[in-house]
């Protein structure tokens, strides 16, 4: 916030400031200099259920689609406005057990076969619970919505859809007197206690609503905190026009997720978008196309206003680590007020992690951008990584200050054993290594003995790094080479090779449920989570695809004639990971990976050109 103080007259100086106090929103509790503090009963808390209208029929029932929210505010008085903390979610009223597509072998048959049990998302989804408990007390109201065709809104799911953003955009119109909506009688009701200001929250599905909301420029929407959240559908479902899943969900698509929460009455009534769903999504070529560009929200980062705190996991193998960068890096491009967490843990709230340091943060950030309240936070670092378990580094910007693209070439055989070499020196044309694809392989046991010849992959390696080297933003690799199969994958890994204890998962310390003011500061309340580690010799530090039919362009597919030398050019998962001295980099090349994308028949060969083919790391250090 920033206020206009240069008037020059005593009467303009007076016109700006009653403009400014009648803007601005007044603290509703104290305002110490560090921010709002707890003064509000949580327990005589205003409850309500309201039905917001949204400009879009989804279900085709001839009747505007609403949305359900259910609000808690703090027992104010009637002249006392206040700002909003909105969370989104179609998973509110759970989760439907939708089969996964039973496509992944492909064996020549059809793409679409009978369905196999799939993994249940329900028990892999965490809502921390606290935002209430933490903000009502702090002269916050909290809403919480359910997604269209979820719980108990109408209208119909559609895996990041148009109408599932102007549904949650539509929930702040109505928080800024912009939308109809509707009390349990059916009575008209405005938002009369509302500032207007409002910013949205979310882990998974819930923090992407907030991006394509973001995506809108809708007023009044000063803030989003997305968490482990999309960017682009399409990069949560595709990779480079290949059809990849994400991490523990093979098989599923966007139109499995859509079945998955279309939790609302009358569900059959969405069966016609469900249909559209399955066949747009096009799960033979991959193509990025139309329906893919209304879900990819990095198009219209420039219509942000609201300003971004950006989480994400650095082990997220669910949203990947590349919905992350893609996203700060478009909002970087468009000088939006921004703050970025990186943790090291995978699909979930920092909460659970750093529980202390997070929730003094999270509140920092809503009082300066929905109280106004100068906390000091815009001028911190811009960056909180943790570069290994409990290990914290900040930086002013990021990717870090002196990360530069260091090429390295892809080379033969060395004297000091290893199959492979990463040299940053460039280097003539030289020999041909040759794979032949193992779609029966992990990626893990793939990349696990570095010092020996595999014939299902090929290994680069560094020299022992001599000092400690930091790989920060998005590395990709450029590779000449034949393919001869089925498979047109292309699969690269990214690996640090040298014993370390590393993140192994994370370790659930039960807590339970309180109702309370300030409740997230009794240790004894919400589980907490601690970090479990491993010695282990390797990590796969990032990995990327590419469907070699869309070398190029991930809207077009175009086939391989077998045995011609093409070049093959993608990026890999944005890290932030430190490689420590004596460690060595390594570079692994193979068509499947097993567990994200589809597999072909054995036998495809890959002929990779030495001297030619190289990976471009962003490194300091």
């Amino acid at each position: 916030m920033r206020n206009s103080r240069g008037a020059a007259r005593l009467t303009a100086a007076c016109a700006v400031l009653t403009a400014l106090m009648a803007a601005a929103p007044t603290p509703a509790v104290a305002a110490a200099p560090r921010g709002t503090e707890p003064t509000y009963d949580y327990t005589s808390a205003i409850r309500e259920r309201v039905w917001v209208q949204v400009p879009v029929d989804s279900d085709a029932d001839g009747k505007p689609d609403r949305v359900a929210v259910r609000i808690i505010r703090p027992r104010t008085p009637d002249t006392t406005k206040i700002p909003v903390i909105f969370q989104p979610s179609p998973y509110y009223a759970g989760l439907n057990d939708v089969p996964n597509h039973d496509d992944i072998d492909r064996d020549g048959a059809a793409a679409r076969r009978l369905a196999a049990p799939g993994t249940d998302r329900a028990e892999t989804i965490v809502f921390s619970g606290y935002l209430d408990n933490y903000f009502v007390p702090r002269g916050y109201a909290v809403a919480f919505a359910d997604s269209l065709g979820s719980g108990g809104s109408t209208g119909c799911p559609t895996s990041g859809g148009r109408n599932e953003t102007l549904g949650m955009k539509a929930v702040v119109d109505w928080l800024n007197g912009r939308a109809e909506g509707f009390d349990e009688t059916g009575a008209a009701t405005r938002a009369t206690w509302s500032t207007g200001n409002t910013g949205m929250i979310g882990v998974s599905y819930n923090g992407t609503l907030p991006n394509a909301v973001a995506a809108t420029g809708v007023p009044g929407l000063k803030t989003i905190v997305p968490i482990a959240a999309i960017s682009s559908w399409y990069d949560y479902y595709r990779a480079n026009g290949g059809v990849v899943a994400p991490g523990g969900f093979q098989g599923e698509d966007t139109d499995v997720l859509a079945k998955a929460v279309l939790t609302r009455e009358n569900s059959e009534v969405c069966a016609d978008v469900m249909a559209d769903l399955e066949r747009e999504q096009d799960r033979e070529t991959g193509d990025y196309s139309r329906y893919w560009s209304e879900r990819d929200y990095t198009r219209d980062a420039g219509k942000v206003r609201a300003s971004v705190l950006l989480v994400h996991g650095l082990h997220d193998n669910n949203v990947r680590t590349q919905q992350a960068g893609q996203w700060w890096d478009a909002l970087a491009k468009h000088d939006v007020p921004r703050k970025i967490w990186l943790h090291q843990a995978a699909h979930t709230d920092p909460f659970s992690i750093r529980r202390d340091a997070w929730l003094t943060t999270l509140h920092r950030w809503f009082d300066q951008w929905l109280y106004g309240i100068d906390t000091g936070i815009m001028r911190d670092p811009i960056a909180d990584i943790e570069v290994a378990p409990t290990q914290w580094r900040t930086s002013t910007t990021w990717p870090i200050p002196g990360t530069k693209p260091t090429t390295f070439t892809l080379g033969g055989p060395s004297a000091d054993g290893r199959p492979g070499t990463l040299e940053a020196t460039s280097r003539r044309p030289g020999a041909r290594q040759t794979y032949v694809d193992d779609p029966s392989r992990t990626a893990e046991d793939l990349v696990a003995e570095e010092l020996t010849t595999d014939p299902a992959r090929l290994s680069y390696l560094t020299a022992p790094l001599t000092t400690e080297t930091r790989l920060s933003g998005t590395a990709s690799v450029s590779v000449r080479a034949d393919i001869t199969g089925k498979s047109p994958y292309l699969t690269a890994l990214l690996v640090d090779y040298g014993p370390a204890d590393r993140y192994a998962g994370v370790r659930t310390i039960p807590g339970q449920d309180c109702i309370g003011p300030g409740i997230p500061e009794d240790p004894g309340c919400f589980n907490r989570r601690e970090y479990v580690t491993a010695q282990t010799p390797y990590e796969i530090v990032s990995r990327g695809w590419l469907d070699a039919r869309n070398r190029l362009s991930p809207s077009r597919t175009t086939p391989i004639e077998p045995g011609k030398t093409s070049t093959f050019t993608w990026k890999l998962q944005t890290q932030d990971h430190v490689f420590a001295p004596g460690h060595r980099i390594g570079l692994v090349l193979t068509s499947t990976d097993r567990d994200h994308t589809l597999r072909y028949p054995a036998g495809t060969e890959v002929g990779v050109r030495l001297g030619v083919s190289k990976l471009v790391l962003p490194l300091a250090g």
